[in-house]
C-alpha cells in the first residue's frame, strides 16, 4: 500500500529526472551545474505552474515603515515642489533679514543659514542614498524574474519545436509505410496479371 509521502518522493524523482534531462537538452550543461533557480524553473515548468507575477508588488508589500519614509522623502526631495519649496523659504529667509536689518536674528552673511543648508544636505543625502539603493535592489528582483520568464518561456519554445519535429517524423514515417504497403500492393498487382493472362490463355486454347 502507498503512501502519500511514498507519491511524493516519486514524483520529486521523475521531476528530477525530467530536469536532467532537460538540463543536458536545452542548456548544454548536466543537472549539477544548475543554479537553485534555473532548477525552480524547471520544476514549475513540469508542473505547469505559472512562473509569472507583479515583483514589484511583492517587494513594495516587504518594506517597513522607515524605508516607505526613506522613499517618500527622496521622492519629494527630488521634485520640482521641493525646488520651488525650498526656494520660497530661501528667498523669504534673506529678504526678512535683510528688511529687518540690525534686529535681524541671522544678519548677513546668514551665518545660521548656511548651518541649516548643512544640516539639510547632511540628513537628506544618505536618505537619498537609501532610497536609490533600494531601488537598485528592486532592479535586481526584477531582473532576476525577468531571467526566470524568459528562460520558461525560451525550454517552451524549444520543447514545442521538439514535439513538432516529433510529430513531424511521425507523419513522414506513416506515410512511408502507407507508401511502402501501396508499392507492396501494386507489386502483387502486377505479378499477378500475368499468371492470370496464362490462365485466360490456357483456357481459351482448350
Amino acid at each position: 500500500m502507498s503512501t502519500g509521502n511514498d507519491t511524493e518522493v516519486a514524483g520529486a524523482e521523475i521531476g528530477d529526472a525530467s530536469i536532467e534531462s532537460g538540463a543536458n537538452r536545452y542548456l548544454g550543461k548536466p543537472f549539477e551545474l544548475l543554479t537553485e533557480r534555473e532548477r525552480a524553473v524547471f520544476r514549475r515548468l513540469i508542473s505547469r505552474h505559472a512562473i509569472a507575477h507583479d515583483s514589484t508588488q511583492s517587494f513594495y508589500a516587504k518594506l517597513t515603515s522607515s524605508q516607505r519614509l526613506a522613499d517618500k522623502v527622496a521622492e519629494f526631495g527630488g521634485s520640482w515642489a521641493f525646488i520651488m519649496l525650498f526656494g520660497i523659504v530661501l528667498a523669504v529667509w534673506v529678504a526678512g533679514n535683510l528688511l529687518a536689518a540690525t534686529r535681524a536674528f541671522d544678519p548677513y552673511p546668514f551665518i545660521f543659514l548656511n548651518l541649516i543648508l548643512s544640516m539639510l544636505a547632511v540628513v537628506q543625502a544618505p536618505v537619498i542614498m537609501m532610497s536609490q539603493n533600494r531601488h537598485a535592489a528592486k532592479d535586481r528582483v526584477d531582473a532576476a524574474h525577468d531571467y526566470e520568464v524568459n528562460l520558461k518561456a525560451e525550454i517552451e519554445i524549444m520543447a514545442l519545436h521538439d514535439k513538432l519535429d516529433e510529430l513531424r517524423n511521425t507523419d513522414l514515417k506513416s506515410l512511408v509505410a502507407q507508401q511502402q504497403e501501396q508499392i507492396a500492393l501494386l507489386t502483387k498487382l502486377m505479378l499477378g496479371r500475368p499468371d492470370q493472362q496464362e490462365v485466360s490463355i490456357s483456357g481459351t486454347g482448350g
